[in-house]
């Protein structure tokens, strides 16, 4: 069966603000010493088991032209830009209509832009397995993250013991569970049955598809109207109005916490979701101090800071667990243990209606 992927490109990437904007959000920035942006890693680590012309983008009508710019290799009617953003579910049936339209049934892989993988042949062969196990019958597959620490900031899978012998080192899942706090995510580690959710899925256009038919019925309508137009003049009205009418829904919420059939596998391959600017210490180099420095910087007396410089010099003295990251028009300098917050910096400006900076 023909193997495709799709790639989730609509996010704003708001907790790297000021170097992620809503006209230029993370995926299409790097973040790594090699140059390359992030979803041009997603690409290219994909080329193995898909070809470049069943690679679908979803994404914001807005980020259309970064797209050609930085991926100019893949199909233009593969590029499926939402007129509004409506969360994961329509994103997914949107992907669907256009797969189906072409191959009738494939495996779909559905993938976030801005995660870092650091194993990549792990990752493939993972997704060689998952897309087996999506094969052998009505299966939905996610893969999940062994956990290393209680992380709070996940959400969680607990697992069972899969029944079928054929699907060897896929497991049953039991439940999605939320963010949990620090103790129960202490308790999830040690219990050894669960797993991070990483966001990402493997599953046949037709299962998946069945699942919006039982469970978000009215979604299932709008797939059903997009698949008629795909491919045709009518596309992009089509989509106006499915959209128009789509309520925001994950796919997680809508779906997955309710079929029938879901699997997961293990991921052991050095996955880092990119959650914030305190990722850029884990997949880059540190200095002795344990810094992350780019730019024009001098550090004095500072250690387990991450400092990106712009234009400007940048000096430090006697600091520690400090974030500093300056563009041409912000600068953000907060401790380490307010990263999740930056989100707040966001909405401070929409409040005194700085856009221009957002």
């Amino acid at each position: 069966m023909k193997i495709t992927a799709v790639i989730m490109a609509g996010g704003k990437g708001e907790r790297f603000w000021p170097k992620s904007r809503t006209s230029y959000p993370k995926q299409f920035l790097s973040l790594t010493s090699d140059g390359e942006t992030m979803i041009q890693k997603t690409v290219k680590r994909l080329l193995p088991i898909v070809s470049m012309e069943d690679i679908f983008i979803v994404t914001n009508e807005n980020y259309v032209s970064l797209i050609n710019e930085q991926l100019p290799d893949i199909p233009q009617e593969n590029i499926l830009a939402e007129p509004v953003a409506r969360n994961t579910a329509p994103c997914i049936a949107l992907a669907a209509s256009v797969i189906s339209k072409k191959y009738d049934d494939a495996v779909m892989m559905v993938l976030p832009s801005d995660h870092l993988i650091r194993y990549e042949e792990f990752y493939v062969d993972t997704l060689k397995r998952a897309a087996k196990v999506a094969q052998k019958g009505e299966n939905l597959v996610t893969i999940g993250i062994t956990p290393t620490y209680p992380e709070t900031g996940y959400g969680y899978i607990k697992f069972m013991s899969a029944d079928d012998e054929e699907l060897a080192g896929a497991y049953k899942v039991d439940k999605f569970v939320e963010k949990p706090c620090l103790e129960k995510a202490k308790e999830y580690l040690n219990s050894g049955r669960y797993l991070w959710n990483s966001g990402m899925f493997v599953w046949k256009v037709s299962t998946i598809m069945d699942n919006f038919h039982k469970y978000l019925p009215d979604m299932y309508e709008g797939y059903l109207k997009m698949k008629e137009a795909a491919f045709t003049a009518t596309f992009r009205e089509t989509l106006a109005e499915c959209f128009e009418n789509f309520k925001s829904e994950s796919v997680d919420f809508g779906i997955m916490e309710k079929a029938e059939n879901i699997y997961t596998l293990s991921g052991s391959f050095g996955w880092d979701d990119v959650g914030s600017w305190l990722a850029l210490e884990r997949i880059n180099k540190t200095d002795e101090c344990g810094n992350y420095v780019t730019g024009d910087v001098i550090s004095i007396d500072t250690t387990k800071s991450i400092i990106c410089g712009n234009k400007k010099l940048i000096a430090t003295l006697g600091v520690e667990d400090l974030i500093v990251v300056d563009t041409d028009d912000a600068m953000l300098i907060c401790s380490k243990d307010h990263t999740q917050q930056v989100k707040k910096v966001i909405e401070t400006l929409r409040t005194c209606n700085r856009r221009d900076l957002i």
